[in-house]
């Protein structure tokens, strides 16, 4: 234990750093532009993956997802899109959205997996998020994501 109360402090506040760097370490490392998206008071921190190669690559081989911050995926224009978790490793919730923002339905995915987790109608954008954020924040079917549109295409 450091006995100097100016060590103390500075370790103290040096851990601190630490922790809030290694929480944003997924978008920090990130080479997609970011995007700040409202869920009501919640505020998302989310990458943009708005080309084909940024789709199919998405959130896979991550080790870690921060606190709140996700995956925004833009398909450019409304279309039946599907979801799945090959090489993704941290377990993920994705709320499938109108070209408003509305959520159309949410759905639990499981690392590693193969499973197909389909929008329930046409789509613009996929916001995936850590399992269970949309639930926890009492976001749902109907709830609306603002920041989007993202682009002029809708």
């Amino acid at each position: 234990m450091l006995k100097n109360p100016l060590l103390r402090s500075l370790t103290n506040a040096g851990f601190g750093i630490a922790l809030l760097l290694s929480a944003t370490t997924a978008i920090a490392q990130s080479r997609l532009p970011v995007t700040t998206l409202n869920a009501g008071i919640h505020l998302i921190r989310a990458e943009v993956a708005a080309t084909e190669a940024d789709r199919q690559v998405g959130l896979m081989n991550r080790t870690q997802l921060g606190l709140n911050e996700g995956m925004i995926f833009d398909f450019q224009a409304q279309a039946m899109v599907c979801m799945w978790m090959k090489n993704t490793l941290v377990p993920l919730s994705v709320a499938f959205m109108d070209a408003d923002g509305t959520i159309v339905n949410i759905e639990d995915m499981q690392p590693q997996s193969l499973e197909s987790h389909c929008a329930k109608k046409n789509v613009r954008y996929a916001l995936e998020m850590r399992q269970g954020w949309f639930k926890a924040k009492g976001i749902k079917a109907g709830s609306k994501i603002e920041g989007v549109p993202l682009g002029s295409k809708s």
